[in-house]
């Protein structure tokens, strides 16, 4: 089916936006996983493999209305130096995200295409997911510290 472009370039810049959060969670998982915090690790992975399968459903979508699907941009990555760091720059994706894809809906509906609206709506609810969880991560190391938030990471034997 013809698609109409319009619509193909705002699923290439939201495949952008995942395949660029694919990336910093991957190196944020790694991190994670070198300083010890295995449970942070498993947390942040099982995250980029969601945002994997986004990527593929927006491939699969782009291919369907018979666009070309554009892999090969990321946008910056913020990686960041630390946890707390890290969790503020995965806050910030995840909203930019969730801004994404708040813009494309109406695109889809002004072109009358509803599957791609629909796939849309229930990837903006896997990303606005994501964000709860980033969030209260972030508010427990601020209520119980950073350090004990750290240590509660650390998978025992």
């Amino acid at each position: 089916m013809k698609g109409n472009q319009k619509l193909i370039d705002v699923l290439n810049q939201l495949l952008a936006d995942e395949l660029t959060a694919i990336n910093q969670y991957m190196v944020h998982s790694e991190l994670c996983a070198n300083w010890g915090y295995e449970r942070l690790h498993k947390v942040i992975e099982k995250r980029a493999l969601g945002e994997m399968k986004h990527a593929e459903k927006l491939i699969a979508r782009i291919v369907f209305l018979e666009g070309t699907p554009v892999v090969s941009k990321l946008n910056p990555l913020h990686i960041g130096a630390d946890v707390p760091e890290m969790i503020a720059n995965d806050v910030a994706a995840e909203m930019t995200a969730i801004r994404g894809y708040n813009a494309a809906i109406p695109v889809a509906m002004e072109v009358q295409d509803a599957p791609t609206r629909e796939l849309l709506e229930s990837i903006i609810k896997d990303e606005d997911d994501h964000l709860d969880m980033l969030e209260a991560q972030r508010d427990q190391m601020n209520q119980m510290s950073v350090g004990v938030f750290l240590g509660q990471q650390i998978e025992e034997d």
